[in-house]
């Protein structure tokens, strides 16, 4: 039995390590994780960054904390690309742990044994994509290793790695890599094949999933590749306004979504206890795009906030290069928030589909599945 001393110890290790949480147990002077909890672990870019990139040196470019985003749930700007909440929001609830803080966050109150989120605005799975101006997945990995190690070092290597297998990670990376080259006009694609251009970026991704694993990650969550040429800002893109979708950044994404299940397929074959969810995001952004009404929605071309042809350009909060900007009067009739990011109408309606997917649009399990292990 641990003396008075020892309990004091341990007691001021859970405050200062997981401050406000309810999942810990003390057993025999032992620190010790309840049997069911699982914690989540988000990587990615603005569809997940909750607001890691408040505090990193960027641009507003790759910022949203100021008005009007936040204002639909939070009544104030969190630094989320969105009204309200995201994706991994709705799936923390779906799992009944609070909102996951941001990695970077400078306070005190970072609830690790929920999870963390690493993600970042702008950032892809290559190094080189918005480099400088964001963290990028690979940067994103070893800020994990980074808390895994603190893990271990409180936990113990036995705890540590019951807890890292429990949780499940969200992965959601790769749009702002297929943009950049038609957004920059940048010659790469002149120079590889757009296979040869996809295979490097889920090669990156491969690699960083490897890693989780290695460090006791066993459940892996993904959302597939949207069509990147029908969002707003790519829309406004295309030659003469016809209102046509950019098939170029359309066909990268279908590539991506072709050959991306197949890795995660020989993944699970390879990895001893891997598994993995992934929701068919192509065909849920292309249904609300093309049929807003079905799903309860208004609009599903223009956004709510911004400027120009589909208010695709970013200029949302005034904030950006364009300071002049539109806003809808209510955001939730929108699929679209701004040039290139979900409502939280719409968000949570993907989230649901990643929760509870039947096995048609979301396998090989779905993530309440997931959880469940």
């Amino acid at each position: 039995m641990a003396t008075p001393t020892k309990l004091y110890t341990l007691s001021l290790l859970l405050a200062f390590l997981f401050p406000f949480s309810n999942s810990l147990q003390l057993d025999g002077g032992n620190l010790c994780l309840s049997e069911k909890h699982a914690s989540l672990f988000i990587f990615g870019d603005s569809f997940f960054d909750a607001g890691n990139n408040n505090y990193i040196n960027t641009t507003t470019n790759f910022q949203a904390n100021f008005g009007p985003y936040g204002e639909s749930f939070f009544k104030y700007p969190t630094g989320r690309f969105s009204d309200g909440r995201i994706i991994p929001d709705f799936i923390a609830e779906y799992a009944k742990l609070p909102l996951i803080t941001p990695y970077l966050h400078p306070g005190y109150n970072r609830n690790y044994i929920d999870g963390a989120n690493f993600a970042s605005a702008g950032s892809g799975a290559l190094v080189e994509t918005q480099q400088g101006s964001v963290t990028d997945l690979h940067s994103q990995l070893s800020f994990f290793k980074n808390l895994a190690r603190l893990f271990r070092k409180k936990l113990g290597n036995t705890e540590a790695k019951t807890f890292l297998g429990r949780a499940v990670y969200l992965i959601n990376t790769g749009g702002n890599d297929y943009s950049i080259p038609f957004i920059t006009n940048s010659s790469l694609l002149q120079s590889i094949s757009q296979q040869e251009f996809v295979d490097m970026v889920i090669g990156n991704l491969t690699i960083v999933i490897k890693e989780i694993y290695k460090e006791g990650g066993r459940k892996f969550g993904f959302l597939s590749m949207p069509p990147l040429g029908c969002l707003p800002s790519t829309r406004a893109l295309k030659p003469g306004n016809t209102g046509a979708c950019f098939e170029g950044m359309t066909a990268l994404a279908k590539l991506h979504n072709e050959a991306f299940p197949k890795v995660l397929q020989k993944l699970e074959r390879q990895l001893s206890g891997f598994r993995y969810s992934i929701a068919d995001g192509y065909s849920a952004f292309s249904e609300r795009i093309n049929n807003p009404s079905k799903y309860g929605f208004k609009e599903g071309k223009i956004a709510c906030c911004g400027s120009g042809p589909y208010r695709g350009t970013p200029s949302c909060g005034g904030k950006r290069s364009v300071k002049e900007y539109e806003l809808c009067e209510n955001a939730s009739d929108h699929v679209f928030f701004d040039f290139g990011h979900p409502s939280e109408r719409a968000n949570q309606q993907f989230a649901k589909l990643m929760w509870s997917g039947t096995p048609d649009v979301t396998g090989a399990y779905n993530l309440k599945a997931l959880f469940e292990l």
